[in-house]
């Protein structure tokens, strides 16, 4: 019997599950929940298509609702809301607010005997886990994360608010000295403006003041005004014809020392490079949604994160499989 999964929202997330669980030999898509007019939703597969509103009818005949909202304005809502009916999986990733996102999904989950995995995907999630692994492993040491090279949808929707700006992608990158400084094991003390600068591509309207506009961009506090920031002016076709992909990535680092002298080095270092940033974080959401559905099996229930979660669970193979094939 595969496990049935259903989607609430259709934006890049959304078609990246819908990808994903065709990938997955196990799961099958059953249901689509939309808040716009289910006629409009043209899909790649043959999924029904349901208003949110209808999405309590359906509770049985779902095993995971993976929630593809944003974390902004949809999931501090929509995920506990959900939780209720369903087994649930979200990616909210505002760092700060996860513990209160916990709690409010954690309460309704025992209230009502179902299962949700929150702040699942890249950072957070396998960033996460790759630094809970590393501090555990080596206590004597020091943690750097880098983002990048890849598009910042949040910074890039911050320079489409600007007057004057039509469209604009923004990338992330890591300084290369600082990434070899921390790979060389020199643990050094990076400030912010050390550790990336912001490239931005910018299509500004015609006649628009384009020295003002970099000049808002440069120096907008919380985005821009405390890194090293370029900005080139390029024509819609440009932006579209080079930049109309999301790709992302990056690094986490452990580094720390090993002996009663501290006299051996070691560097623990993951990293991604990813060609689609949503598509990447969908298929992280898929995988988190197997195990959302074993542990409910198991009559688990309460939130839970990635730290929570073996990693055999998220795994299609048998843990016998697991045990001859990958150990």
């Amino acid at each position: 019997m595969k496990i049935r999964v259903a989607i609430a929202g259709y934006g890049n997330l959304g078609r990246g599950v819908e990808a994903a669980v065709t990938k997955a030999e196990d799961m099958e898509l059953v249901a689509l929940f939309t808040r716009r007019d289910p006629k409009s939703i043209v899909t790649r597969t043959d999924i029904p298509v349901y208003h949110m509103d209808e999405a309590e009818a359906h509770k049985d005949e779902i095993d995971v609702l993976v929630l593809c909202g944003g974390s902004a304005n949809d999931l501090p809502t929509q995920t506990p809301a959900m939780a209720k009916y369903f087994n649930v999986i979200d990616s909210f990733d505002t760092h700060a607010r996860i513990p209160e996102h916990f709690a409010n999904v954690d309460k309704v989950c025992r209230e009502n005997g179902t299962v949700g995995i929150i702040s699942v995907g890249w950072d957070p999630g396998m960033f996460s886990l790759n630094r809970l692994m590393g501090q555990a492993i080596l206590p004597d040491g020091h943690d750097y994360t880098f983002w990048g090279k890849g598009v910042s949808q949040g910074h890039s929707d911050a320079i489409r608010r600007i007057d004057g700006v039509v469209d604009a992608r923004q990338y992330t990158i890591p300084v290369e000295e600082a990434l070899t400084a921390v790979r060389n094991g020199e643990n050094p003390e990076l400030t912010t403006r050390q550790k990336h600068t912001r490239e931005c591509f910018v299509v500004a309207e015609e006649g628009a003041d384009k020295a003002a506009i970099t000049e808002a961009i440069v120096t907008m506090p919380n985005y821009f005004a405390d890194y090293d920031t370029t900005v080139h002016f390029i024509s819609k076709e440009e932006l579209d014809r080079d930049h109309a992909g999301i790709p992302h990535g990056g690094r986490v680092f452990r580094t720390g020392v090993t002996g009663f002298e501290g006299e051996n080095k070691h560097v623990i270092e993951y990293s991604l490079k990813l060609d689609s940033n949503p598509e990447f974080t969908s298929s992280v959401l898929t995988a988190y949604a197997r195990a959302a559905y074993r542990m409910a099996q198991k009559n688990d229930c309460g939130c839970k994160t990635v730290f929570d979660v073996a990693p055999a669970l998220i795994h299609p193979a048998s843990a016998e499989e697991l045990r001859k094939n990958l150990l």
